[in-house]
Parts: C-alpha cells; structure tokens; sequence
C-alpha cells in the first residue's frame, strides 16, 4: 500500500488546472476540467469559476490525496502516443 504524503502546496494554474507540490518533492499538473464538467457537484464551481481560484489546502494537507495519481497518469499520456 502507498503512504499518503502530505502536499507542500496546491495552487490553480487555469480554471480546472490545478499545480501540487508534495513534502517528498513530488510536482505535478492535474488536469481537473474533464471532472469538473460532470455532474452537479461541481456546479458551484461552474457557475463561478472565480471560486477556483480560491483553492486552499485542509490543515492537516491531505485532503486532495488522490490528485498525485492524477497527475502522474496524465504525466504519461504523451508517452503512450509516441
């Protein structure tokens, strides 16, 4: 099982792109605007797209663990067309 690590810091590049930067040294871009199109559960977000850019971490810094392997698989993506 992979430990979670910590994020040092998580900022809005555009609407919908997000930068994280983890404790382990770990950077990435996630691309969250194919998710962020689904559903209303983004909907405020939609509708308002400033509230973006209002994105902060919870104060322990995990709270959006799961965008390490996000940004990871979209990392490869221009691998697996070459």
């Amino acid at each position: 099982m992979t430990d979670i690590v910590a994020m040092e810091s998580a900022e809005p590049v555009i609407y919908g792109v997000i930068k994280i930067i983890r404790k382990d040294g770990f950077a990435g871009i996630v691309d969250l605007r194919p998710l962020l199109a689904m559903g209303e559960m983004f909907e405020f977000l939609r509708a308002t797209s400033v509230r973006f850019a209002k994105l902060k971490l919870e104060e322990h810094r995990y709270k959006i663990c799961w965008l390490r392997q996000c940004a990871e698989r979209q990392a490869s993506f221009p691998h697996l067309a070459s």
